[in-house]
């Protein structure tokens, strides 16, 4: 059965990884700067300065992908949980879900947040010869966190759409 402390518990989990999100924007906006230093260095033929540049980004990277993998597990057992609840009476929960549906909207734009900074590491990687760097695993992660925020997002909306057929048929309205 759904109720408020479920759904608080929901949101405290969506709040953690709409925070991880960000986190790794911002930790992604700092390999940007970094990689445009090195490029800019590169380019002035002067000896590239940062030599611990592809061991922090793939030990990013790797980090990236266990914290989204324990991430997802969880997702996807709240969506399908959330998603087999077929009984009208469990969907009474019009504030929190209402609640619900707000922190899916703002978890959507650090995502949004992470796609831009993703951009902005791809526009100076195209130029980066000197290492090999794990990039393929960056793109699975934004791509897998990208599905994630997009089926969260569904779900909220499918919950708010029951909630409001309920309340319809329940008050005639």
């Amino acid at each position: 059965m759904i109720n408020k402390e479920y759904l608080d518990n929901i949101c405290l989990q969506m709040d953690g990884l709409r925070t991880d999100i960000l986190q790794t924007a911002r930790t992604l906006d700092d390999f940007s700067r970094r990689l445009e230093l090195i490029l800019s260095q590169d380019h002035k033929n002067i000896a590239v300065r940062d030599v611990s540049f592809a061991g922090d980004f793939s030990a990013f990277c790797s980090s990236l992908r266990q914290t989204l993998d324990s991430r997802l597990d969880y997702w996807q057992q709240t969506r399908a949980q959330l998603r087999s609840r077929t009984d009208p009476d469990d969907y009474e929960l019009a504030l929190t879900i209402k609640g619900f549906a707000n922190r899916a909207k703002t978890l959507s734009r650090a995502e949004d947040e992470l796609s831009t900074a993703y951009a902005r590491f791809n526009r100076f990687y195209r130029n980066y010869t000197l290492a090999k760097l794990p990039v393929w695993l960056l793109t699975s992660c934004c791509n897998d966190l990208d599905n994630l925020t997009g089926k969260i997002l569904f779900l909220s909306r499918e919950l708010a759409k029951k909630n409001e057929l309920t309340a319809r048929g329940k008050y005639g309205r």
